[in-house]
């Protein structure tokens, strides 16, 4: 930036100079301090988490359960936890692999589910039902399991109800909403601006791109979503109620009379959630570390009960190397996320890094079988054949492959398990939505109003038909239009290759529309219904292997990371984070959710980058 020669700029020069360079400063300095803080923690790591007899192991998940989370860069993971801007996520097999190591601890004499800061599951609730089957395994080791919430939300409550105790705060609550899809519509808002979106799909029931064309949910949408939505909702009712020795209609009674029983209560919810068997008894935090240290014992370090977080306590029990066994390995392949074009870190499904793991995988020798976890919406349809692809070579070099469905694996996600050796799912998975879609928003008509115009020549007929500026030729509409079509009919012969129907059969069932796992099953989509463990059991079995190790492939990590990763874990178990935190709490909060919902925009406008511009892509979260 030149310095101004006016009075007016030169003050306004001075103060921007002024801003850049404590600006520069700050940042200097953050970056100084958090380096200092990680050699010192590189240098003195902490010790490995002790496990006092009788403790009890804390499970308290935190933000939403995913099958793999997010990958962020170090540093800006531990800024991000400081201004406290990052997503929190858990991973569902840190939760599982704790409660089977503490199942057969002898230090650990009781399992306590702490829900406050559970924000619910990626994908649906299967991830629930699998760690509701961990805690019932738990519990036949004669170990009790304690829930305490200071108040319940739907999802939190199914996990607690798996306990033998269900404790909650007296100024708490337990209401059950059911389930509900319900999507956000902006055809008026996009018509007011003058953007005109231009879709291109195949299927009655492929609402992805309502949104865009409707103000409201399409009467084919509602069918399909009240379908599976009412299989979700069945079997989340009728586990609670087992759980509790209820019946369903029992379920069903409190949810429809609830405002009467409110009432009844004088609006105490948590006193209607005693009374009618919810909630064994309401008490304190104060009453229930009593409680606990009645139970357990009292740890003088912590002036509480006697206890260890879930994460220290993997810590203490995991291995620290994971030592090659030289036995034959069933891999799995976590593919969680949208899909894209190229290549992405965990959290997203990038189809060339995604290949990339299974055909490392493929080229092992010494893995007989390859099991896919798949928890995906779908996404883009060229980057799921490249996922394919590769999944059929490996098929051909007689390696053994089988998909796993955890919560969701619907329209590209399905695609990618077409051609499976097996397909197992979960009764609650989300699959299906065999459709495709394009869509492509133009912006000329708000542009012209603006006065702005585009105009120019070209070689050919097709040298100016795709400007978002100026509109797109109707011979180019035609072009995707027939590219969606061909794109579908792919669908449709993979899918009848790989499931042994008709194209026809397959059309019948498709069209875009959502399953259940339980329907998807009955319908001939899905082979078994299991969970990941089952699906390995039988990849093995396929493969004519009984002596073998389970290997989960995953990215390389390049060493100047690991040390990072590995420097930065022991800062924030030394507690020296909190210094950085003291540097990075003054952050604006406005500037910051402005710059996240910036990244948001930015990351959805790059990521739906196929290029056909053809899609598969289910609109199905659950609420």
């Amino acid at each position: 930036m030149s310095k101004p020669n006016s009075m007016i700029g030169r003050f306004f020069y001075r103060i921007w100079k002024t801003v850049d360079v404590a600006g520069r400063l700050l940042i200097g300095l953050i970056a100084i301090t958090i380096f200092v803080f990680m050699v010192r923690s590189c240098v003195s790591g902490p010790d490995l988490p002790k496990v006092n007899e009788g403790s009890a192991l804390i499970l308290n998940p935190t933000g939403t359960l995913v099958e793999q989370t997010t990958y962020m860069d170090p540093i800006e993971e531990i800024i991000a936890d400081a201004q406290g801007t990052k997503n929190p996520e858990t991973s569902m097999y840190d939760l599982l692999d704790a409660i089977e190591y503490a199942k057969n601890d002898d230090n650990i004499s009781v399992l306590v589910l702490q829900t406050n800061n559970l924000m619910g599951a990626y994908g649906g609730i299967s991830k629930y039902q699998d760690l509701r089957e961990a805690i019932d395994s738990f519990k036949e080791s004669g170990k009790k399991v304690i829930a305490i919430g200071d108040w319940y939300s739907q999802g939190q409550y199914y996990l607690a109800s798996a306990a033998d105790e269900v404790y909650m705060n007296p100024k708490g609550s337990l209401m059950f909403e059911g389930m509900a899809r319900t999507g956000t519509y902006y055809k008026s808002a996009l018509d007011k601006l003058g953007v005109n979106v231009h879709v291109f799909r195949v299927g009655t029931f492929k609402s992805a791109v309502e949104p865009f064309i409707r103000d409201s949910m399409s009467e084919a949408a509602k069918e399909a979503n009240i379908e599976w939505l009412g299989d979700l909702w069945k079997h989340m009712r009728d586990d609670i109620a087992a759980s509790r020795g209820k019946s369903a209609d029992e379920m069903d009674s409190f949810i429809e009379n609830y405002l009467s029983i409110i009432k009844e209560n004088d609006g105490n919810g948590a006193l209607a959630a005693v009374e009618h068997g919810f909630i064994d008894k309401l008490i304190s935090r104060a009453e229930f570390r009593d409680y606990m240290i009645n139970l357990v014992g009292f740890n003088d370090d912590e002036d509480s009960y006697q206890a260890i977080g879930f994460k220290s306590y993997l810590k203490a029990r995991r291995p620290l190397v994971d030592m090659p066994s030289g036995k034959d390995k069933i891999a799995v392949i976590v593919a969680k996320g949208e899909i894209v074009d190229g290549s992405r870190k965990e959290g997203t499904i990038g189809g060339d890094s995604t290949a990339k793991l299974i055909r490392k995988a493929r080229l092992d020798d010494s893995v007989k079988a390859i099991v896919m976890r798949v928890d995906s919406p779908g996404g883009s349809a060229f980057a799921s054949e490249v996922i394919r692809s590769e999944i059929v070579q490996a098929q051909k070099e007689g390696k053994i492959v089988v998909t796993s469905m955890a919560g969701m694996a619907a329209s590209g996600g399905y695609w990618i398990s077409a051609t499976s050796d097996e397909i197992w799912a979960h009764p609650t998975t989300i699959t299906g939505s065999i459709g495709i879609f394009g869509m492509v928003p133009t912006f000329e008509q708000p542009l012209n109003e603006l006065g702005v115009y585009r105009d120019g020549v070209g070689t050919t007929k097709w040298a100016r038909s795709f400007d978002v500026m100026s509109g797109i030729s109707d011979d180019l509409k035609e072009v995707i239009q027939l590219n969606i079509e061909k794109g579908y009919d792919d669908f449709l012969t993979l899918v009848a290759n790989g499931r042994d129907m008709t194209k026809a059969e397959v059309d019948e069932i498709a069209q875009g529309r959502v399953w259940s796992g339980e329907d998807a099953h009955r319908l001939g989509l899905v082979d078994k219904l299991g969970d990941l463990d089952d699906a390995i059991e039988s990849a093995a079995k396929l493969a004519n292997v009984s002596d073998y190790e389970v290997r989960f492939v995953k990215r390389e990590i390049d060493p100047t990371e690991q040390m990072l990763r590995d420097i930065l874990q022991n800062a924030k178990a030394s507690g020296d984070t909190a210094k950085v935190q003291a540097l990075t709490a003054q952050s604006n909060p406005l500037v910051n959710a402005i710059s996240s919902q910036v990244r948001d925009a930015y990351k959805l406008v790059t990521d739906y980058n196929d290029p056909n511009h053809a899609y598969l892509h289910c609109m199905c979260e659950v609420k």
